[in-house]
């Protein structure tokens, strides 16, 4: 299991971890926007290193970033004594740690992650990979990073929408394993909370379930809860004018999937209400055309739980709890778009 270390100023931090640590040469890589916004917290903090910007946005976590990383690792002649350092969100994190954990066989790296996104859910647990046809992280490994060092101080640097899409995940952490704490997280005026004490706490909750299951086979599952049909509206609007962040696709998801909890797994329609208020109050309603649900429908068959034809959702049985391996028809997750549909807009 990775070491999280949570910072109150990564620059003294990391130079002081990076004291320690004993490699050849040092990389980073980053994405347009964290090399202009958050590249100068940390760069007097590094010693002499090399960089790799790529083109921030997800349309751009393809293997063809992958290989001019790779190209760019070779052409600086690293060795497997390297360590790179991957600064930036979920983007950057899964791709650079899947490209460090491949060359070569694989060389060590740590993340810095920059948005809430990434802080809480992303840079914790050591699943990498890339997008593939349109498909979420479709190609991908399981690789633990040296360390995960995390600070509240990167946060200044989001727009309102990338640090309301990483709260889906914290909103997440909430309904599949802790009530208390899913009702102490604001609805109104969200953006004004203690996000360390937030970050910390919905970093302990992943880490507990990712240590019983590192790999995925059972428990693990239940961090997947709203990202069945919310990676396929993710993946169905990636390269659209009808973009959405992770965050919000997710929100998307985790409605209609408490929608197929009440009939599934229990949840109770007071619960099922609850859920679908708070999301909606938070992220508002995405209004898509009828015609783009079968297409929506079948991305959620690529779904990385799924075994043989079994469409296979994580679900609640009430708030705080979540079961897995749960089969879902097509025609319930038609039902549960519907659903979605039906409701009115809270924002």
């Amino acid at each position: 299991m990775e070491s999280i270390i949570f910072s109150s100023s990564i620059k003294i931090d990391l130079k002081g971890f990076l004291s320690r640590q004993k490699y050849s040469r040092l990389g980073l890589i980053m994405d347009s926007n964290t090399f202009r916004d958050c590249y100068p917290l940390i760069q007097d903090g590094i010693p002499n290193h090399d960089y790799f910007v790529f083109e921030a946005g997800e349309v751009n976590k393809t293997l063809k970033t992958c290989i001019e990383i790779w190209e760019w690792m070779t052409n600086l002649g690293l060795d497997r004594k390297a360590l790179m350092i991957n600064l930036g969100g979920g983007v950057t994190g899964d791709m650079g740690g899947f490209c460090a954990s491949t060359y070569k066989r694989g060389i060590p790296f740590i993340n810095i992650p920059t948005s809430l996104l990434s802080q809480v859910d992303a840079s914790v647990g050591g699943k990498l990979g890339v997008d593939f046809n349109g498909f979420k992280n479709h190609i991908g490994v399981f690789t633990g990073p040296l360390a995960v060092l995390i600070s509240d101080e990167f946060l200044k640097t989001l727009p309102p929408e990338e640090l309301r899409s990483g709260y889906a995940e914290v909103l997440k952490h909430g309904l599949i394993q802790n009530a208390d704490y899913f009702s102490s997280l604001k609805v109104s005026n969200w953006e004004s909370q203690d996000w360390k004490t937030i970050i910390e706490k919905s970093v302990s909750i992943k880490k507990e379930v990712v240590s019983k299951d590192p790999k995925e086979a059972g428990l693990r599952k239940i961090l997947n809860f709203g990202h069945t049909i919310g990676h396929a509206f993710e993946s169905f609007y990636l390269d659209t004018d009808h973009h959405l962040l992770h965050g919000e696709a997710i929100a998307i998801g985790m409605i209609t999937e408490a929608y197929l909890s009440s009939f599934k797994t229990g949840l109770s329609k007071d619960e099922l209400k609850l859920v679908s208020d708070v999301l909606l109050k938070v992220y508002g309603k995405f209004d898509f055309p009828k015609e783009d649900v079968s297409e929506i429908i079948n991305l959620c068959s690529q779904d990385k739980k799924n075994e043989a034809d079994r469409i296979n959702f994580s679900l609640l049985s009430s708030i705080g709890r979540c079961e897995y391996n749960i089969p879902v028809s097509p025609e319930e997750i038609a039902s549960a778009i519907t659903y979605y549909q039906s409701l009115t807009s809270q924002s």
